[in-house]
């Protein structure tokens, strides 16, 4: 191996530049005991038009309202699914489900899409969630590489350093983002942002290429990856700009008026659901995580006088939780009601929920005693899926949650055959 006379800071490139745009480790580096920061791999996916979305609730559901207690396509209609019924074919109903090692309650919302291990530990750090490792893929095919959304606040989706992505609360914020198109003068900010980006890129390549000469045969291939990846990002900068020149989608559809009032569940998720119909319909975006209402507040439906997070922790109270069914039987039905709004509507050969692999479920299994086992599950839409059952797997023996990512990841397009704790796809969901 050639060692260069002076070992090499990973930002000692662009400090001149007013950046800090590492590289990656190379053998050269390991003299001056620095730490590696990998890049990410950004290859695109092919162009078949396939989505996905990951809800969850936040609270919970109650799970004995909501799991047959037959497995198999002939299963019985249970209080919570009665909604759904209309798309039984288009869905299934998953029990005994669970991450390995995730844990502490209300803190595995954390870990919810990315199954990183004990996020209740003060030593945490997450991964990256399967939206934001599709989104490194294939975000660069539409205008927006994904949308994280919040209805209390929370959001699901991490970057690749386990950083949460601040989540979009607002449905008037993400009707401008996609369907207004802004004065000139921010048109010219945006533009000037995405070729600040490109600019940096040209520099990252322009000086690293004065140090190729003194590395090693491994060192180049490193940083040969490392280039690679960096044209890959100046292809997404190019796109980013090509997309910032079309005009946006019009939509049939005044802009939307932000509902403060928290008590209003119905109408707030409802039209989260809108936004996240139209961002679907406009192929604005391929991947959307959305963390839906559920807090302290007193919903108001009829029947409730109590506050959900309480009703939540009903300590098998019946009264507590028959007022509790009343909620989340409503949160069925407009999630039934937004998947049917998705069934109804044809792209191409199929339907915008056949194209649509939705998870809808919560990271905590029983919320009264805030266990992080047998998750209530239901998969929905997606090409290539086996709907219309109930998968009953045995806690013990359960494959974990994440070889379901891996199934989502490959009805994108992807070339995947492990994403976290997963290390296939989830038995009995792919036809």
């Amino acid at each position: 191996m050639n060692i260069p006379k002076h070992p090499l800071n990973r930002r000692t490139f662009l400090r001149g530049a007013g950046v800090a745009m590492g590289l990656p480790l190379l053998d050269s580096m390991l003299l001056s005991g620095r730490s590696p920061l990998r890049a990410a791999d950004g290859s695109p996916g092919p162009g078949d038009v396939r989505r996905m979305l990951a809800i969850c609730s936040p609270l919970g559901i109650h799970t004995p309202f909501l799991f047959p207690e037959k497995s198999g396509t002939d299963y019985e209609v249970t209080p919570y699914l009665e909604p759904l019924q209309p798309v039984r074919q288009k869905f299934s109903v998953l029990s005994g489900l669970r991450h390995p090692d995730v844990d502490g309650g209300h803190s595995a919302e954390m870990s919810y899409l990315t199954g990183a291990a004990h996020p209740g530990q003060p030593s945490f750090r997450n991964t990256i969630s399967v939206d934001q490792y599709a989104a490194e893929r294939i975000g660069h095919q539409t205008r927006v590489a994904s949308i994280a959304l919040s209805a209390n606040g929370v959001g699901l989706s991490y970057s690749r350093s386990g950083v949460r992505i601040p989540p979009e609360q607002r449905p008037s914020k993400l009707f401008a983002r996609l369907f207004l198109e802004g004065t000139e003068e921010e048109k010219a900010a945006q533009m000037r942002r995405i070729q600040d980006g490109q600019s940096i890129m040209d520099l990252v390549r322009e000086q690293t290429a004065q140090v190729t000469k003194s590395l090693g045969s491994e060192d180049n291939q490193t940083l040969d990856q490392y280039f690679t990846s960096v044209r890959e990002l100046e292809q997404r900068l190019v796109s980013a700009e090509e997309w910032a020149k079309r005009p946006k989608p019009v939509v049939d559809r005044e802009p939307v008026t932000d509902i403060e009032d928290r008590a209003d569940f119905t109408g707030r998720m409802r039209l989260m659901y809108d936004l996240i119909f139209l961002a679907i319909q406009t192929d604005s975006t391929r991947l959307i995580t959305f963390c839906g209402a559920g807090g302290n507040e007193v919903v108001d439906l009829q029947g409730v006088d109590d506050g959900w997070h309480n009703l939540s922790h009903h300590g098998k109270d019946p009264d507590k939780i028959s007022k509790l069914a009343i909620i989340e039987k409503e949160e069925m039905r407009l999630f039934a009601e937004f998947l049917e709004q998705l069934d109804a509507v044809k792209e191409g050969e199929h339907t915008l929920l056949d194209q649509t692999a939705i998870l809808m479920g919560s990271n905590l299994g029983n919320a009264s005693a805030h266990n992080n086992t047998n998750l209530p599950i239901i998969t929905a839409g997606g090409r290539g899926f086996r709907h219309g059952q109930h998968l009953a797997f045995e806690p013990e023996k359960a494959p974990p949650l994440a070889n379901l990512f891996v199934s989502y990841l490959q009805h994108l397009g992807l070339e995947v055959d492990d994403f976290s704790t997963g290390k296939g796809t989830m038995t009995g969901v792919m036809g």
